[in-house]
């Protein structure tokens, strides 16, 4: 278990994500002085018995590059377009600075679609494995060219939580151009001091970071600190580090103060959780009455149809719906009837469903081994 920067030599498999505003500018496209410097880093730690996984943004912003579009605003399909482009280059541009350590790098596209439906997230932690057996570096990205924005992760950032989490790595490793979180903008404020470690979040804290984007990236500091509450809910330590620091990841593994470092609590999220609570749509909402919340939230009881007050949307059983008490979300699960039948069940008894629908299937309308707690935790930073 890693509880300071020094067990960070104990990691075993790392995901190191690097940002858009990395690898790529306007003049050259890519910038390869950066790749090559990424590179030797990620070789010493596989080096050093660290399996490393790669998970690379850069394939959009170098397509804007090479089809001059730069400063245009996209539709989908120019953006698809301009991700195809900039595919080729940007893995072209990985593997010549992999074969100075004689280390083959291979590619994976993924949609959200492909971590959603169980048997390809198999698959896809499958083809991991096999990769790392093989001394290959995966390098992971969006399949930009056919993704929409139904089925989008939304920014690398998230991607690469996700990764971490599919092949059961033990520490996310997000390179960027700052040097971590602080406790005030320091573009603003002189006095602003970064924060080393970071033991838990909540959404104050997330609010106080703000968010930036630019035509080379999407994610900004808000989108990391998502990424770290879903890597570490997971069980995953995560940092952040200024990927222009020389050796930094070195510096990082190593125990040296560099970067933010974000620990994880004491309630984990197992697999099985994680694929509900960070993967799946919410197709629908069931709301419950104050006695339900409280069984639900304290006493890890199942949903049970007497405790519902309210149903919404339309959704098939089996798909993942959200749990209110109010207007407050306090869990998610996989649903065991369908909308339909939850609105002619709604307030009854388990004992009679059969006699509302003619049939029971389960006594619960979400089984505990389903559900998964959203609760609010307080945020600590040690500066």
């Amino acid at each position: 278990m890693i509880q300071t920067r020094q067990d960070l030599s104990h990691v075993q498999r790392a995901i190191v994500k690097i940002g858009s505003s990395l690898l790529t500018d306007a003049d050259t496209g890519i910038r390869m002085q950066m790749v090559e410097h990424i590179a030797a880093q990620i070789c010493a730690m596989q080096q050093s018995g660290i399996q490393v996984c790669l998970v690379s943004s850069g394939a959009v912003a170098l397509g804007r590059v090479h089809l001059g579009w730069l400063g245009k605003v996209l539709s989908v399909h120019e953006k698809q377009a301009a991700a195809a482009v900039g595919q080729s280059w940007l893995m072209e541009a990985y593997r010549q600075a992999f074969a100075h350590y004689d280390v083959q790098v291979a590619q994976m596209l993924l949609t959200k679609d492909d971590l959603r439906h169980r048997r390809r997230y198999l698959n896809a932690s499958n083809t991991s494995e096999t990769l790392f057996s093989a001394g290959v570096i995966p390098i992971v990205n969006e399949n930009d060219t056919v993704v929409v924005e139904e089925i989008k992760f939304g920014d690398n950032d998230n991607l690469g939580a996700l990764v971490a989490l599919m092949v059961n790595a033990d520490l996310l490793v997000m390179m960027t151009d700052v040097d971590g979180l602080y406790d005030a903008n320091p573009q603003e404020y002189n006095d602003a001091k970064r924060c080393s470690v970071v033991h838990e979040l909540d959404h104050d804290i997330m609010a106080m970071a703000g968010d930036s984007a630019s035509q080379f990236g999407t994610g900004g500091m808000l989108s990391k600190l998502s990424a770290a509450e879903i890597a570490t809910r997971g069980g995953v330590v995560a940092a952040i580090v200024n990927g222009h620091q020389q050796h930094v990841l070195n510096d990082l593994m190593t125990g040296k103060d560099v970067g933010t470092l974000f620990l994880c609590g004491e309630d984990r999220h197992s697999r099985h959780q994680h694929w509900i609570a960070d993967v799946l749509d919410v197709a629908g909402k069931i709301y419950v009455d104050a006695g339900a919340a409280e069984a639900i939230a304290h006493k890890g009881a199942s949903l049970l149809p007497v405790g519902m007050t309210a149903v919404v949307g339309d959704f098939d059983k089996g798909e993942c719906v959200e749990v209110l008490a109010d207007s407050l979300v306090i869990a998610r699960g996989l649903c065991n009837y369908n909308s339909k039948d939850l609105s002619c069940i709604q307030g009854l008894p388990s004992k009679n469903i059969e006699k509302a629908l003619g049939y029971m299937d389960f006594t619960s309308v979400i089984h505990r081994d389903n559900l998964v707690l959203t609760p609010v935790k307080p945020f600590h930073l040690m500066i």
